[in-house]
């Protein structure tokens, strides 16, 4: 539908997708003993949801369609800060996995930066975004490394292929070029990240 411009149909679509890896994630926790965390994760997942909406609708309402972006970007951010929330008190090894997520967050933005071109809010917006992702990858392993489950690797996973689509988005959003074929590649990475992080709550004990 994004590609033969029919906007409202596309937000429609992406809301109903959204709406099928939320429920997806609230069926798989409904079981677990550990609610806090699974809790944190659908509201994570919700988030997402909301977010997925946001950023078709800049194409809709194309006159604030930076702003909305902005607010969807943030609402992915607060999914973000409530995965981490959800994994830290998991984590054995936090200090460690700080250092880490930070490093990665640096190589990561530089080599984003000189790939794209975007303005000063983008640029701070994607800062907090992208370190707020890869800090959630990075704690995910930590936990993964500590104690290995079924569910600390299917997070992972997850969480893996999100990390990815979101690259793939802001390559393909602020790049010289936008491809369709790389539209279809974030949503497809991002569609699996988001069904395996809500899948790794069937086996949270």
């Amino acid at each position: 539908m994004e590609y033969k411009k029919k906007f409202v149909a596309a937000v429609a679509l992406k809301g109903a997708a959204s709406f099928c890896f939320v429920a997806f994630g609230v069926l798989s926790g409904s079981l677990a003993s550990d609610t806090l965390f699974v809790n944190r994760i659908v509201i994570g997942l919700v988030l997402g949801g909301v977010a997925d909406i946001l950023l078709n609708l800049r194409f809709v309402f194309e006159t604030y369609g930076k702003k909305i972006f902005l607010v969807g970007i943030l609402c992915f951010l607060s999914g973000h800060l409530l995965y981490l929330a959800a994994l830290i008190p998991n984590c054995t090894s936090l200090l460690l996995c700080i250092a880490i997520g930070v490093a990665l967050t640096v190589l990561v933005l530089i080599w984003l930066f000189s790939k794209i071109t975007v303005s000063l809010t983008f640029k701070i917006f994607g800062v907090f975004y992208i370190g707020a992702i890869m800090l959630m990858n990075s704690i995910a392993v930590g936990v993964l490394t500590a104690s290995p489950s079924t569910h600390s690797i299917v997070f992972v996973i997850g969480a893996i292929f999100f990390l990815v689509s979101d690259i793939v988005l802001i390559l393909n959003t602020f790049g010289p070029k936008q491809r369709q074929s790389l539209r279809v590649t974030n949503l497809s990475l991002y569609y699996i990240g988001q069904l395996m992080i809500g899948l790794s709550l069937q086996f949270v004990r």
